[in-house]
């Protein structure tokens, strides 16, 4: 029972994307990613009648790859404990399975077994594309986008608001405006709605636009209201990136006699280490551990992973 239990955490402990510190889950991830970047590219290859000849191997060759992701999905789910150790062995399944992580797993397997089936299985092999995130999902660049767009959610939401406000002014007026002039083009607030949302988006089609002179003035009064309704929030993303960038930055440098959270990154030297190496090491005390929205109090065995959110209490100054 105990070699099992051994085995199943030296299996986790490979299939972890991002652990530098241990050369088989390194190669490991090179695997995964050359996987990934063969099954996408033969899904887009199958498309062209010009290879139709060679269908058959590329076929056969996206049948293994997506075997591979069959393997990975069933280790996942069989090693789930550890990845959640709070949670008992079957609600650490369960949470797996309803992760994005899951999710897109399954979604990706699905039409291997339905591939002949309903058009609703066979666009499935579309999600397969999501895969990809998991390439950068465990490193820095990945982690500051996904943390800036949690974090800052409530003023992006506020700014497509006004956004979507002026798009039905807009789509209004211009249909009051050039409705008799263009029946056909304007036929109702919709169509309006659609000319909005080019206009604002700064994109202009060109299908439909104005041409009384009143609708003309107020095109370009929205055209610039749309450099500024898209420039809003452009402006709260960059901003929390500065902040984000610079939180991080900070993070690297523990101060005596502070309690100081820490962002494990790809960098960190506490990668891979156990709570006790850590304590041992760098003199620092691991009081708490946010990963995937939980908070764990670790014990000693406890190892550090990629993207976790450490609560320490240094005796020191310590650099990482």
């Amino acid at each position: 029972m105990g070699k099992e239990k051994n085995i199943k955490r030296r299996i986790f402990d490979i299939i972890q994307l991002g652990n530098v510190s241990d050369t088989p889950s390194r190669m490991f991830d090179f695997f995964l990613v050359a996987v990934i970047i063969v099954n996408t590219l033969l899904m887009f290859l199958e498309t062209f009648d010009s290879l139709s000849k060679y269908r058959g191997a590329m076929e056969i060759a996206e049948n293994l790859t997506v075997l591979v992701f069959v393997i990975e999905y069933a280790l996942r789910i069989w090693t789930a404990e550890y990845l959640y150790p709070t949670q008992s062995r079957g609600k650490a399944r369960l949470k797996y399975c309803l992760s994005f992580d899951g999710i897109v797993e399954l979604m990706t397997i699905l039409p291997f077994f339905f591939l002949s089936g309903a058009v609703a299985f066979r666009m499935l092999r579309v999600v397969r594309i999501f895969h990809l995130f998991r390439i950068n999902s465990s490193y820095d660049s990945f982690n500051v986008i996904t943390t800036v767009l949690r974090e800052k959610w409530n003023q992006i939401a506020s700014s497509l608001f006004i956004v979507f406000v002026l798009m039905l002014a807009s789509s209004l007026c211009m249909y009051s405006v050039e409705h008799q002039a263009q029946p056909d083009k304007f036929t109702n607030a919709l169509s309006g709605m659609w000319w909005s949302v080019s206009a604002l988006l700064t994109v202009g089609y060109g299908d439909i636009y104005p041409i009384t002179t009143l609708g003309k003035i107020m095109a370009v009064v929205i055209s610039f209201l749309g450099v500024g309704a898209v420039a809003i929030p452009t402006g709260i993303i960059s901003a929390g990136f500065v902040e984000q960038y610079s939180r991080v930055q900070g993070g690297d440098t523990v101060f005596n006699g502070r309690v100081f959270t820490v962002t494990v990154d790809i960098d960190s030297s506490w990668l891979g280490k156990s709570v006790k190496d850590i304590r041992e090491a760098f003199d620092i005390r691991i009081l708490m551990v946010a990963r995937g929205g939980e908070e764990i109090e670790p014990e000693d065995t406890f190892r550090i992973e990629l993207g976790d959110m450490l609560c320490v209490y240094a005796q020191r100054k310590n650099l990482r």
